[in-house]
């Protein structure tokens, strides 16, 4: 199912969309906490905290958004208030994983610059993913009058971009070569992802 569709969908139906609420939070405090976990022992940058602060207050919003709907659902992110809760939980530690291996193969990295660089080339990945995904939500939240809005988020995301190229930039010359193989891993796990949650949609309501 085409991504715009699938958003089309899903916020028709009140439970469904507190759920998609409640996944994109999930995975905003897991971007968080991958943050805070790469961080180095001692140089932990100004930007570093920033942007962890900030996923985590993405993570906080999105789930105050849902009370708009209905503040008895996803008080948790328990499976049964996740959308595709496996490929939700997996999304993140696999693109973690196959980034650190390929960082691995083609840099001389201890495990504290290997930690960082993974952040910062993981990051990167995401908010691109994030400056696409945010603004088709936002089109349908604006189409159909919702009270719930993410500009916001939008807004931040965009500001996220900047400064993680703004650090690949620092960190390697080539950095757009390597960026472009974890894009493409990152696309497959998104593609995945969409997958796994339009399956589920059909399921529970188009059945």
């Amino acid at each position: 199912m085409e991504f715009y569709n699938l958003l089309d969908k899903i916020v028709q139906h009140n439970e469904t969309h507190a759920k998609w609420l409640n996944t994109l939070s999930f995975m905003e405090n897991a971007g968080a906490r991958k943050i805070s976990a790469c961080e180095h022992p001692t140089k932990v940058s100004l930007i570093q905290l920033k942007h962890a602060t900030e996923e985590h207050r993405h993570a906080f919003y999105l789930k105050k958004q849902i009370g708009k709907i209905d503040s008895a659902l996803c008080k948790t992110y328990e499976n049964n208030e996740l959308l595709a809760s496996i490929a939700t939980r997996q999304y993140l530690h696999s693109l973690d994983i196959k980034a650190c291996k390929h960082l691995q193969q083609n840099f001389k990295l201890n495990k504290e610059e290997l930690k960082f660089a993974a952040y910062l080339f993981v990051t990167y990945a995401i908010e691109v993913r994030a400056d696409k995904l945010y603004p088709v939500y936002q089109e349908i939240l604006t189409k159909t009058a919702s009270k719930i809005m993410i500009k916001s988020i939008i807004l931040e995301e965009e500001g996220h971009l900047e400064e993680m190229i703004n650090q690949l930039d620092e960190f390697s010359e080539d950095w757009k070569a390597h960026a472009e193989v974890i894009l493409n891993i990152e696309k497959e796990l998104h593609e995945q992802w969409i997958q796994a949650i339009s399956k589920e949609i059909l399921e529970l309501n188009y059945a």
